[in-house]
Formats: C-alpha cells, structure tokens, sequence
C-alpha cells in the first residue's frame, strides 16, 4: 500500500476530517516521512493540522505529553502517532473530556516500512464493529472471563464492575477514543487476574516469542517461569520500567483484523489479529482501570478459546456466537 493511501484512510474514513477542525498530529524523529506526508495530505484538503515531533524516548516517559495537556485540550482530532503509544495517559483522558476525538497510531516497525503502507489498515471497520459487538455484548454480562488454549494457557479474569470497549479505528464523535489496534478490550480487574500463560506469539514492543514463554499469574501479578533466552529478554523488558506495576495485567484484549498476521514487526498489528488475545500489562486508566505505571505493553497468544462465565464465545480463535 502506498503511504499517501493510507493517510488517506486514516484521515478521511476513521477519522472524517472536516475543514473547520484543529488537528494535531504528534509523532517522533523516527516518523518524519510519514509527517511529510501528512503536510501534504493537509495542503491537499484545506485541512488545518498542526505536526509536531517529539523525542520518542520522552514519549515512553510521559511528562512530555503531560507538558503538552493544554495544547491537546485545545485541539478538536489528536493523532498520537509515535513509535510508542500514549493512549493511556491522562492528558488522553482530559483533552477527550474536553470534546476532544483521539486517534492511537504508534507507528512502530521493525523491518523498516511504515505502519501506514500494510495492508492491515485497509481493514473493513464495519466487519469488525459487527463481531466485536457481538463479544463485547456477551462480556459485558459477564463477572469473569475465563480463556484456554490447547496449549496449556488457562486463565481466569475477573471484570466485576468494569465495561469493555470496542476499537475499530473509527474516531467520528466528540470525546471518542480510538486506536489502529483493532480489538475488543476489557480493564479487568488488576489484582484479579489468576493461572496460568503459554505466550506463543508477540511480546508486544519487542518482537515475537521463537518458543513459548510460560508465565504464572496470581492475583494479577505475572511471574516468568520459563528460563530460555526470550523468557530473560521479556523480563529484562518489564524491568527496564523500574516499576513494580509494569508486572501487574491490567487488560484482556481480543483481535479482530483479519488482514493482521502476528509477525513481530508491528505490535499493533501483532495485538490486532483476528485469531488470537492479548494480555495488557501495566497502565490501563484511560481504558477504563484504575492503574497507574510508567507504561503498557501487550502479550498476544494464539487461538484461544474464551469464556464470558459459562458462555463460549470464541473457540480456538473464532468468534463463537
């Protein structure tokens, strides 16, 4: 896909930009084509966005986007496209109160190419909007969610008082949240969740697994049991936050892209893809928790089978209803 295309998409299909908005596109000194592209993408439809670039390891900290909260507030569409995603953080959570539309891009890859030029993006938002009320219904009369693979994960999460959400990359409506991770997401309960993880897929920001990684959970805080070398690099990972929190899951997420392949290459296609479920550890308050820490990242794993109390609703990676 060629990177105007998929400005184009973001732009005029999620978001349906109109003349009269202020848009702020925030990106880092890793994403300068696709800012330039977005310049010309503004000159071409009379749009008034306003491209800033930050420094991408200020944007994993967060008191640079906490600097910029009144910045945010003032601005009708925020498009957070940095190599690390800020949707989680309060300025988010204010600027949207404040009638504010948000759009998560991180755009993060590994192999060089740009999360705008994958053919994900051209996912049909409808079809997913479609399935993912369809989960989401069914969540959302559930205390606890159960999910097991057939290779040994089972887990139990309790989402007692808490709503799940719905991302399809549409970001239409004042105060709406959106992200490009196409995906129905609960905030479970942050000490609540118990058992046990085969992680067979993706470890988020760092690429995927080569063997799986069996993890404990017990009341909400993951503990790492395998020893091998890509179990030591999630851990080294979790730990670089030098936050006891980061080791806290605070998300269950279920893809719903079907142009998505958990590749490695980009997370949020990794968290994406129909098929599979994510684990969200670490922050979680504009999803709907309640948990603070210096960040968040995501475990997806393959073919689930997931249950809302006593009803299926996906079986090994396919929707159930």
């Amino acid at each position: 896909m060629l990177l105007d295309t998929g400005i184009s998409i973001i732009m005029n299909r999620w978001l349906e930009i109109t003349q009269d908005e202020l848009v702020l596109f925030i990106t880092d000194e890793h994403h300068l084509r696709e800012a330039e592209a977005v310049e010309k993408w503004a000159r071409s439809s009379d749009s008034v966005v306003r491209v800033i670039v930050l420094d991408s390891q200020e944007v994993q900290k967060g008191q640079v986007i906490e600097d910029m909260s009144e910045l945010l507030s003032r601005s009708n569409v925020i498009i957070g496209a940095t190599d690390y995603s800020f949707i989680t953080t309060p300025p988010v959570i204010r600027a949207t109160k404040a009638g504010a539309r948000f759009l998560s891009l991180p755009l993060s890859c590994t192999d060089g190419t740009s999360l705008l030029e994958n053919e994900f993006i051209a996912m049909d938002t409808r079809w997913a909007s479609k399935v993912g009320k369809k989960l989401q219904s069914a969540l959302k009369k559930a205390s606890f969610v159960r999910v097991t693979t057939k290779k040994g994960t089972d887990l139990l999460f309790d989402k007692r008082g808490r709503t799940c959400g719905l991302y399809n990359g549409m970001a239409t409506r004042p105060r709406q949240i959106a992200s490009t991770s196409f995906e129905v997401f609960v905030p479970i309960v942050e000490h609540g969740t118990e058992g046990k993880l085969i992680l067979d897929g993706s470890l988020g920001y760092i690429g995927l697994t080569k063997e799986p990684i069996e993890i404990d959970f017990h009341e909400g805080r993951m503990e790492i049991i395998s020893t091998h070398p890509d179990a030591e690099r999630l851990k080294e990972y979790v730990l670089s936050f030098d936050d006891p929190t980061m080791f806290i899951n605070g998300e269950l997420g279920i893809g719903l892209n079907v142009l998505s392949k958990c590749r490695g290459v980009s997370y949020i296609e990794d968290e994406s893809t129909y098929g599979t479920f994510h684990i969200g550890m670490g922050r979680n308050i504009s999803l709907g928790g309640v948990q603070m820490a210096k960040g968040h990242f995501d475990m997806v794993t393959h073919e689930p089978t997931i249950m809302a109390d006593d009803v299926v609703i996906m079986k090994n990676g396919q929707a159930y209803l």
